[in-house]
Parts: C-alpha cells; sequence; structure tokens
C-alpha cells in the first residue's frame, strides 16, 4: 500500500488532473526501474506472523534499522515507515514488510539493492528468531491471527471492504506480491505500454503463481492472491477493457480514476473518512467530508494509489499480477517487464502477441491464471504458449540493452522462467508436488523451505 503522497498545490482545472500523468513522460534515457517487494515476517519457533510491537517485532527492526541510517516515517507516536537513498521500508494492513526499491538504471542494481535489502533486514531479524517468507498467501494463519498495523488507511479501508467485496480483507491482511514500476515517452508510448502490460499480466500471474495454500490446506488454485483480487471490489480492479478503447489516453484514464469512490483524504498527518465519496464533488468544493474545501494534486495522487488494475497507471506504470516468491523469482518478475517495455523492438513484438485477444478473452485468461497456472487456457490460447513467447520477445529485448555487469547481461534473470517453462510448471506446481511428496502434507515445511 502506499504511503502519503506529494502530488502538488491546489486543483484550478481539471485539465491538471490528466496534466498529472502526462508529466510523468521522460526521455527514453531517463527511464527507470522502479521494483516492490512484499514479504511476511514469521517467528522460526512457533511459524506465527511478527506483529507490530514487542521484543521481537517489526518495531524492534525498525528500531535497528534506523540505527543503520534509515529514517523513520511516523503517524502520530507510532513508526510505519522508513527511508533511505531513494528507497522506502513500508508495511502492508497484515504486516508484509515492503521494500519499495530506488528508481535504477539496469536491472543488477535492482537484483543487488534486493540483496542487500535482505541480507540486512535477516541480520537484524535472524537473532531474534525472526524470518520472511516469500510465498503470494499465508499458507495458514487465519484472519484473526493477523496483526494489524498502526495505520489510519488501513482502518478505514478494512470496514470498507466488507461491504464492496467477499476477499477484500484476504488482500489486504493475507497476500504479498512482487511488482516493477517503469517509465513511458509520451502519451501514445504509455498507451502501448499499459496495453501490454494488461494484456500479459495474466501471463505474469501464470509464471508466478506461488498461493496454492490458504488456512492450512490446498486452496484449488495456483494463485488464491489472484483468485483473490477477482472478488474484490469491481469499481477500482480488473483488466480495463476501455484502455484498448480508440481514443485513449491520459484524459480517460483519469476520467475513470474520478468515477471511482473515494477512501479518504490526508491532512495534517490525518486519514479523514471519506469513504464511498466522491472526487468530482471534491471538485465541486462540495465533498461531505470537508465541505467547501476543493483538493490539490496531492489528493488526486493520493486518490489514484486507491484504484487498483491488474497495471496501474500513475506517473509510471505499475505492473501488479505477480505473487511474491523467492528472491531469484523477485528479480525475474522486473526483468519480464523491462525486457518487454523497454526495448522498442520487443514492445512492438509484444503488441503483436496480445493485440488479437478481444476483452473476454483476457478476463477469461485471467480467471485461468488464477486457478490453474500456466495450464490455463482460454479463447483458444493456451498461457504456456502465450508465456514461451512472452519470455523469449523479454529475453531479446533484455539482450538488445546491451548492459553487461561483468557475469552476464540483464537476461540471465530469466533464468528461474526459462527453467519453469522448460519444466511446464509455475511455483505453485512444485509446491503442491512437495507438499504431497517430500513434505509428507506438512505444510510447516514451507517456512523453512520458502524461508528468503
Amino acid at each position: 500500500m502506499s504511503i502519503p503522497q506529494s502530488g502538488g498545490g491546489p486543483i484550478e482545472d481539471d485539465t491538471q488532473l490528466a496534466q498529472y500523468l502526462a508529466d510523468g513522460c521522460k526521455p527514453r534515457d531517463q527511464w527507470r526501474i522502479g521494483t516492490e517487494h512484499e514479504k511476511f515476517g514469521f517467528f522460526t519457533d512457533t511459524h506465527e506472523p511478527l506483529p507490530y510491537g514487542g521484543p521481537r517485532s517489526i518495531s524492534a527492526i525498525f528500531d535497528a534499522l534506523i540505527a543503520r541510517g534509515w529514517e523513520a516515517q511516523r503517524e502520530g507516536d507510532n513508526i510505519v515507515g522508513l527511508t533511505k537513498a531513494g528507497a522506502n521500508i513500508s508495511l502492508e494492513p497484515g504486516g508484509q514488510f515492503e521494500l519499495s526499491g530506488a528508481p535504477l538504471a539496469s536491472l543488477h542494481e535492482t537484483a543487488a539493492e534486493l540483496d542487500a535489502h535482505l541480507a540486512e533486514v535477516n541480520a537484524i531479524a535472524a537473532p531474534m528468531g525472526v524470518r520472511f517468507l516469500g510465498v503470494g498467501a499465508a499458507p495458514e494463519w487465519t484472519h484473526d491471527r493477523m496483526p494489524v498495523m498502526p495505520k489510519g488507511r488501513y482502518r478505514l479501508m478494512t470496514e470498507y471492504m466488507g461491504r464492496v467485496g467477499t476477499h477484500g480483507t484476504q488482500m489486504m491482511y493475507r497476500t504479498a506480491t512482487v511488482q516493477v514500476n517503469l517509465d513511458f515517452g509520451s502519451e501514445s508510448d504509455m498507451v502501448q505500454k499499459l496495453r501490454v502490460a494488461l494484456a500479459l499480466q495474466p501471463v505474469a500471474t501464470a509464471l508466478f503463481a506461488a498461493s496454492p495454500f490458504f488456512e492450512g490446506r490446498l486452496n484449488g488454485h495456483k494463485s488464491w492472491r489472484a483468485r483473490i483480487w477477482r472478488s474484490l471490489d469491481d469499481a477500482r480492479t480488473g483488466m480495463l477493457p476501455f484502455v484498448f478503447e480508440d481514443g485513449f489516453g491520459f484524459e480517460r484514464y483519469a476520467d475513470w480514476v474520478l468515477g471511482v469512490p473515494m477512501y479518504f483524504v490526508y491532512r495534517d498527518g490525518q486519514y479523514i473518512d471519506a469513504r464511498g465519496q466522491s472526487f468530482r464533488d471534491f471538485l465541486a468544493g462540495r465533498l461531505p467530508a470537508l465541505p467547501g474545501e476543493r483538493p490539490t494534486l496531492s489528493d488526486w495522487a493520493d486518490h489514484l494509489t486507491t484504484v487498483f488494475p491488474e497495471a496501474r497507471l500513475k506517473r509510471f506504470i505499475e505492473m501488479r499480477g505477480a505473487d511474491a516468491g523467492p528472491a531469484a523469482m523477485m528479480k525475474a518478475l522486473p526483468a519480464f517487464w523491462v525486457g518487454l517495455l523497454y526495448d522498442a523492438d520487443a514492445q512492438d513484438a509484444a503488441w503483436d502477441l496480445v493485440k488479437g485477444l478481444d476483452g473476454d478473452t483476457r478476463e477469461a485468461l485471467r480467471v485461468a491464471a488464477s486457478v490453474s497456472g500456466l495450464a490455463g487456457a482460454a479463447g483458444g490460447h493456451r498461457l504456456i504458449d502465450l508465456a514461451r513467447e512472452a519470455v523469449k520477445i523479454a529475453g531479446a529485448g533484455l539482450r538488445a540493452r546491451g548492459l553487461d555487469d561483468g557475469a552476464g547481461d540483464e537476461s540471465r534473470y530469466l533464468a528461474p522462467l526459462q527453467d519453469g517453462l522448460a519444466r511446464g510448471e509455475c511455483p505453485a506446481d512444485r509446491m503442491i508436488a512437495a507438499y504431497e511428496g517430500d513434505w509428507g502434507g506438512d505444510l510447516a515445511r514451507i517456512y523453512d523451505d520458502y524461508a528468503l
């Protein structure tokens, strides 16, 4: 989940909403890679989730990180995040520990950033008897066992989620993802990138599916995290069919976000309840939560963080469809999307791969990916075939970037995906095989085998 945004001053003209997005356009030599990785903290002796407070806790880890040079972000008396050198560490509602990496120029740098982050937090956590789990959904913990983070945004969202869908609190408290944020050069470049991102998001879901367990048993899905997102809140999630319509651009996306009900307004360190209210009313000075007050661009930036489609547009594009997993898979996710979208020939090839898919097929592939992973199919298209071609295109795109760090170019980070495709399996398939084989049905084994 996002921290409060700093978007700018008062909105004086509605055209500023689309312009805010358009201001993300950058020349190619300024394109960067931003990665986000979530993981579950747990006690090694009991396998219980890591609480916020106490001698063995998130707060204790935060204190140790502050001693190492991280700067605290507070909400009231509580530390809810950290910043250092362009990176952030933040908390998801159930205590999922998230690194939002700095904008970096190469996948070699993002890989090194992840390795350094895991080494740092594990050096602190290990003496506490704490480790971190890299999977897409908490394998055993029921909702009542989850800690609750002291953030006002999450208090508001928790109650609202219960009104609008059936799986919202599961998403908030018991799932974990990995995502990459990528730049665009122009409106037309954004349009093609966002279309490729949405159309291939089911492929990413299938490649990275790693949540076949929930509440201590097999759940019938390769990605339960992806299943949860299908029953969360239709007003703010999904595959955004309008993105594929003629004339789509920044203005059309801004218009869609305007129609999504609000969660809150952030003022003076407090989250003011605006659940279900309209940003259009806010623009007109008629928001019930703040009568007579008009929004700032910071409010608009905050509202943009409360929509959750499979790929999200801000001043960059977020790829949101993958389960968290082992470190090698966390490095493979940005490699997949950078390879597809940061080389012009690869981007065109990726669009050629998916431009013939209609809206019903894209949605059906989304469902098939959550249920069956790479074995899924819809509309005459097999996810494993699309995945093989997409990974091939990504590899060519990464080689074309020509960024060799002495150990090879960036395409080497695709190796876990290539290995899985050669075997015809996603991470969930391997997890299920272990559960039914070496683990002997003992799900406690996952805490050792999938610890980061």
